[in-house]
């Protein structure tokens, strides 16, 4: 090895070593902290104000995937890459983080919902192109209340490492919750447990998004809206934030209110496996990796309430293949005990628009 390449080497080392320091340090200076509890803005409004205590309520739950996740996405990060995105997506071309966008925008009027919990909605991110996705889906549902709850809040992400030209970059998401009643009170609940440093500053920061609504017999409903943790080996913040909305939710209905809960929850359902949709030999995932939400996990009466049929979650190491993706189930409802399940369906999309699909549910106050 002659003295030039050894210059040009060990230059390339210091260069890139620097990077990461930098990277580090602003990555540090810049780390969003949360605080345990905050008041969101409730914006629009709403046609109604209060919610009858009779007739059915409709709900859809859907992970957007914040515009950049659609049936032709793949990335690098699903695959278990941290330094080169190989031949996955960082992010999609922006001719498909907009067809995403509009198909969400497009369809979440056709289902009329009286409430709408969305998660990874794009305020200001790279990733999405800068699209504020919670303006565009608030347009599309004129006469509804809105909520944004900050879940992420990231200068840049500096992922893959070793290519800075290409990180993640800008990501400011969070959960987007809309509503035909006017709620009362809306607030952001910080979930417990933390990555270790320096993954954290990089990280999302999970929460919970709580709406109170007046009922017409003077009760309350409680509506929240989830995120849970994922890329979470072990389950180790998983058990801590479903034991943090247990309380909460427990707290709620031992007050007479009414409580429904949907979102991604980064699990599966009580007794319901993992590779649930998979036949043997398709996948490499162990049902004991990934277990399900305890069975005992809430008192008797509460409901987990799911579409065993229909996936509500894919795979993005590849593009999607019905006949070859990873599927499974890991959207969907959880209700209190005064409140009746009338239906809950999944709605099969083929992961168009989305590496989830909605989850729409229908439930009557008792």
């Amino acid at each position: 090895m002659t003295k030039r390449t050894i210059r040009v080497v060990g230059f390339s080392l210091l260069a890139f070593l620097s990077y990461i320091i930098v990277t580090l340090i602003h990555g540090t200076i810049n780390d969003w902290q949360p605080e345990a509890e905050t008041a969101l803005t409730i914006k629009g409004k709403a046609a109604l104000t209060e919610i009858p205590d009779t007739g059915v309520l409709q709900l859809v739950s859907w992970n957007v995937g914040y515009g950049g996740l659609g049936a032709q996405s793949t990335f690098f990060y699903d695959c278990g890459y941290n330094f080169f995105s190989h031949d996955k997506m960082v992010r999609p071309p922006q001719e498909l983080a907009e067809k995403n966008i509009k198909g969400v925008t497009d369809f979440l009027p056709t289902l009329a919902p009286d409430f709408a919990l969305l998660q990874e909605v794009d305020t200001d991110s790279r990733r999405s192109y800068h699209i504020d996705e919670q303006v565009r889906w608030s347009a599309a549902l004129p006469n509804y209340a809105n909520t944004f709850a900050l879940n992420f809040n990231c200068k840049r992400v500096p992922l893959p490492i070793c290519e800075p030209w290409n990180p993640i970059g800008q990501a400011v998401a969070g959960l987007g919750t809309f509503s035909k009643y006017q709620p009362i009170e809306a607030k952001r609940y910080q979930l417990p447990g933390k990555y270790s440093w320096p993954t954290r500053i990089f990280q999302l920061d999970r929460c919970l998004s709580v709406h109170r609504f007046q009922v017409k017999n003077g009760k309350k409903l409680v509506l929240v809206n989830l995120h849970n943790s994922a890329y979470d080996p072990g389950g180790v913040l998983k058990k801590q934030e479903i034991e943090f909305l247990k309380t909460l939710l427990l707290k709620e209905y031992t007050a007479g209110n009414y409580v429904i809960c949907g979102g991604d929850w980064n699990q599966t359902p009580p007794n319901i496996r993992i590779n649930h949709f998979m036949t043997k030999g398709q996948t490499d995932y162990a049902d004991e990796d990934y277990p399900a939400i305890p069975p005992d996990l809430m008192p008797e009466g509460w409901i987990w309430a799911f579409d065993p049929t229909i996936p509500s979650n894919r795979s993005l190491v590849n593009v999607y293949n019905p006949k070859e993706t990873f599927i499974t189930l890991i959207d969907y409802f959880l209700i209190s005990p005064n409140v009746k399940l009338k239906e809950v369906r999944g709605i099969n999309q083929e992961f168009e628009f989305s590496d989830h699909q909605p989850v729409t549910l229908k439930v009557e106050l008792l």
